[in-house]
């Protein structure tokens, strides 16, 4: 039995790349319970490997008795004596038993119980291992298509991409290659599954790190990512070196770094944004510096106005709306994209609304008091109105209507 426990420990150790020592440490702890059930605590049992010998070897406190033992903690007084002379009936002296003497029924328990702490201890090994892949980008090959998703062969287990991970536009059938992140590791029923997704924005994170040395090194950092997987990424991106170019970095010599990441999307739009902790700068930067004329940020709230050409309008808020929406995610702003006409139309309505008819030229106490009267309290209501309507009120004759009409025009 020792033989065999110590060749146990040294082929299991090899297998499953478990450590000896624990192995060995898990083989003793089964043994001591084990055995222990069948002792007293006074016996103060334990079990000693020794691997050069190839020995197994349970130490314990024995009584001695004065007639033939009934059990294997007790040991005859001639015996006893013999290990310590002065041994007395009902002493506990020292005794050393191999595993061998034990009977067939201990030896097996004592064998189910290493199995299974052994199994448990390859478990959490498998776990840890798995652990380890966690928020990596691995590569495998589709193996099949389910219901739930593509299986994916990752080498040394089965994968699964599920359909709410995949992007869209983006399809795979047996046999092709195909990188992902490791969001999740599920554990079900003694089994392991790892879950991929090539939709997470830390998937392109991972790309970034795995393709920009100084992103790996952190001399340039991502500050914050925003993505419509499938169709368009934003990247904000800071350098903690004054003599690195964040931008530059990314992009690489002739723009092949981003190249590579735009590769592995697909296609899919990836913009290079340099974070400013300037409101304004920063905005200019995430929807395209060229683009903008001028930016009205907002006295209170997170809201800015972004003035551009005409030419430049529809680029700026892009197809679909996908510019200017992950614009507004990346910055934390909500954005309009107004052309100058546009602007100036909305400032006035402003104004007009926020202003009486009393600050409008040709309004005089006594005309101010009448279009009062008759509900008309602000410039933004004489702007609305007709001179029609106007004139039929009481004090407002033609004149005066075209007059105060016309300064609501250009209030």
């Amino acid at each position: 039995m020792a033989f065999n426990l110590i060749s146990i420990i040294d082929e299991f150790a090899r297998i499953k790349q478990i450590d000896r020592d624990k192995i060995s440490s898990i083989i003793k702890e089964s043994l001591e319970s084990t055995l222990s059930k069948k002792l007293m605590k006074e016996n103060a049992i334990s079990v000693e490997i020794d691997f050069e010998k190839n020995e197994v070897v349970v130490k314990l406190l024995a009584k001695v008795v004065d007639e033939v033992p009934n059990n294997f903690d007790e040991i005859t007084l001639t015996n006893a004596k013999k290990i310590v002379l002065t041994s007395q009936v009902d002493d506990l002296i020292p005794i050393e038993i191999p595993i061998s003497e034990f009977g067939r029924k201990t030896i097996q328990s004592a064998r189910q119980a290493i199995i299974n702490k052994l199994r448990e201890s390859e478990t959490e090994k498998t776990k840890l291992d798995y652990e380890k892949q966690k928020g990596q980008i691995i590569s495998g090959m589709v193996k099949r298509v389910e219901s739930s998703g593509y299986i994916v062969d990752i080498g040394f287990t089965e994968a699964l991409l599920p359909s709410e991970e995949q992007v869209d536009n983006e399809f795979y059938k047996a046999g092709d290659y195909l990188k992902a992140y490791v969001y999740n590791i599920r554990y079900q029923k003694g089994s392991v599954r790892i879950i991929l997704s090539r939709k997470k924005p830390e998937f392109i994170i991972k790309l970034f790190e795995n393709e920009i040395p100084e992103i790996g090194d952190g001399e340039v950092v991502i500050k914050k990512i925003v993505r419509e997987p499938g169709y368009r990424t934003k990247v904000a991106v800071y350098s903690t070196n004054k003599n690195i170019d964040a931008f530059g970095s990314c992009v690489g010599p002739k723009g092949f770094r981003i190249e590579v990441v735009k590769k592995e999307l697909h296609g899919e739009l990836v913009d290079i944004v340099v974070w400013s902790d300037n409101p304004e700068q920063f905005i200019k930067n995430s929807i395209g510096n060229e683009l903008i004329k001028r930016i009205y940020l907002a006295e209170k709230g997170k809201f800015a106005q972004v003035i551009v050409d005409e030419k430049n309008k529809n680029i700026a808020i892009g197809k679909e709306g996908r510019n200017i929406k992950l614009a507004a995610k990346l910055t934390n702003y909500k954005l309009d994209v107004l052309l100058e006409e546009e602007y100036e139309e909305i400032t006035a309505n402003e104004r007009r609304i926020t202003s009486t008819i009393y600050e409008l030229e040709g309004v005089t106490e006594n005309i101010g008091k009448v279009l009062y009267n008759a509900g008309y309290t602000s410039v933004q209501d004489i702007y609305l109105a007709s001179i029609k309507e106007l004139c039929q009120i009481d004090g407002v004759g033609v004149k005066t209507a075209e007059k105060i009409k016309e300064s609501a025009k250009y209030f």
